[in-house]
C-alpha cells in the first residue's frame, strides 16, 4: 500500500486570495470507498464535550469547508468545523493542560461497516488545530444514547492511535481492523478545531433487518451494495447512483463527460449478496439536457460469470423515473448499467431478495466481523 503522507505543524496565516492555495492534501488509497459517516446515509454527531466556537455537526457537512475571513460572531471568529475553547491548567503555577486533557465527539455512522481509512481535515484551522488526534470505534446494537456509549463497561477499539496532525491539511489514516463498527469517538488533544471527518470503508448490513424486509433494493449503498468501477467519473462519482433517496440536484447523480467517439459509458456494481432481482428503476432526475439517451442493465452470477442482459437497451427520458418489472427473477451477485452514448443517470434501484446461499454468506460475514 502507498505510504500515507503525514502533515504536522502550523500552516501559514491566511494571506488573502484563495484560502485553499496552500492547503496540504494527498491522494489516499481508501478515498474511493464509501464514506460511512455520510449524512445522506443517516450519520450524525450525537454528542461532544465542548463546541464553544463552532458546532460539532459541521464535521459531517458534505463538501469541503468554507472560509470567510470577515465572518465573526459574539464569541469570535466563526469557523466551518467543530472548534472547542482553549484548555487551561489547574493553577497559575501550572497554566498548561495536562497530557491527558482532550476534547471528544461521538459520531454515529450512517451505515455500520468495516473502516479502511479516516480523514481528519483541519482546513482553515491554521494555528488553532489540535496538536494530535485519536479515533476509537465500537459496535452497539440499536440506537444507543450518548450516556450508554460513554458507560464505563463499553469497550472501545483504537482505530487511530494518538498521532500528531497538521493545520490546514487533510490528515489521512489507514485503518486495518477487521471489525464492524457503528460509532466512533473522535478525540482532539488537547483542544482546537477540526473542519471535516470522513470515514471510508465497506458497509456491512444487519442480515436480520434485510431478512425482515424481504424485498429491498439489493444494490443500495445503505444495504451493502457498492459501485466497483465506472468508465467515467468526470463530473460526479458513480456511487451517487446508489445513495438513499431521490437526487435533489444535478450533481447528486452520475454524469460523464461528452463523448466524441462511438463508445458508451457504464458502471459496475457488487450487490449486497447473491440476490434475485424482480424489478428495477432508472432515474434521470435533474438531468434534463444531459441525461443518457438509452440504457441497459445486465447481471452476472459470480466473479467469473457471464453477463446476462435483463433490461435491453431502452430509451430514457430526461428528469424521469423509469420503472421496469422482469418477467422472471434474475439471479446474480453483480450488476452493470450501460448508458448510450454518454450523459448520466441519478439513481439505479434493483428490487429483489437474497437467495438462500446469499443470506447464509451475509450472516457468516456479519458474525465474522463481530456483528
Amino acid at each position: 500500500m502507498t505510504a500515507i503522507p503525514r502533515f504536522t505543524g502550523d500552516a501559514n496565516p491566511y494571506g488573502g486570495g484563495d484560502p485553499y492555495a496552500d492547503y496540504r492534501t494527498a491522494e489516499f488509497p481508501f478515498a474511493r470507498d464509501t464514506d460511512l459517516a455520510d449524512r445522506r446515509l443517516g450519520a450524525g454527531v450525537v454528542a461532544a464535550n465542548d463546541e464553544f466556537f463552532a458546532e460539532r455537526e459541521n464535521l459531517l457537512v458534505p463538501g469541503r469547508a468554507e472560509f470567510d475571513p470577515e465572518h465573526f460572531g459574539h464569541k469570535g471568529k466563526i469557523m466551518d468545523g467543530w472548534e472547542t475553547r482553549r484548555r487551561r491548567g489547574a493553577s497559575a503555577d501550572h497554566p498548561w493542560p495536562t497530557a491527558e486533557d482532550h476534547d471528544w465527539a461521538l459520531v454515529r455512522l450512517g451505515a455500520p461497516g468495516v473502516i479502511h481509512g479516516i480523514v481528519v481535515d483541519t482546513a482553515h484551522f491554521r494555528g488553532n488545530y489540535p496538536q494530535a488526534v485519536s479515533v476509537e470505534g465500537v459496535s452497539m446494537p440499536g440506537s444507543p444514547s450518548p450516556r450508554e456509549l460513554l458507560a464505563d463497561d463499553v469497550k472501545w477499539t483504537t482505530l487511530v492511535p494518538r498521532t500528531a496532525v497538521g493545520g490546514h491539511a487533510a490528515n489521512g489514516f489507514a485503518v486495518d481492523v477487521e471489525q464492524r463498527f457503528t460509532h466512533l469517538r473522535v478525540n482532539q488533544h488537547p483542544d482546537g478545531g477540526i473542519a471535516r471527518l470522513r470515514v471510508h470503508g465497506e458497509v456491512v448490513p444487519d442480515p436480520a433487518w434485510l431478512s425482515a424486509l424481504g424485498t429491498f433494493d439489493v444494490v443500495a449503498l445503505e444495504n451493502g451494495g457498492r459501485a466497483e468501477d465506472a468508465s467515467d467519473r468526470f463530473y460526479s462519482p458513480a456511487t451517487n447512483t446508489i445513495q438513499p433517496g431521490r437526487s435533489r440536484k444535478m450533481d447528486d447523480g452520475w454524469e460523464t463527460r461528452r463523448r466524441r467517439d462511438t463508445g458508451h459509458d457504464w458502471i459496475r456494481y457488487r450487490l449486497v449478496a447473491r440476490s434475485e432481482i424482480r424489478a428495477l428503476e432508472i432515474d434521470t432526475a435533474y438531468l434534463k439536457g444531459n441525461s443518457a439517451g438509452w440504457a441497459s442493465v445486465s447481471v452476472r452470477d459470480g466473479e467469473d460469470g457471464e453477463w446476462r442482459e435483463i433490461l435491453p437497451r431502452t430509451r430514457l427520458q430526461p428528469d424521469t423515473n423509469h420503472r421496469f418489472t422482469l418477467t422472471a427473477p434474475a439471479v446474480g451477485t453483480h450488476a452493470r448499467v450501460d448508458i448510450f452514448p454518454d450523459g448520466g443517470i441519478s439513481r439505479l434501484r434493483l428490487f429483489g431478495s437474497l437467495t438462500q446461499d446469499g443470506a447464509a454468506g451475509l450472516e457468516a460475514r456479519h458474525q465474522e466481523l463481530g456483528g
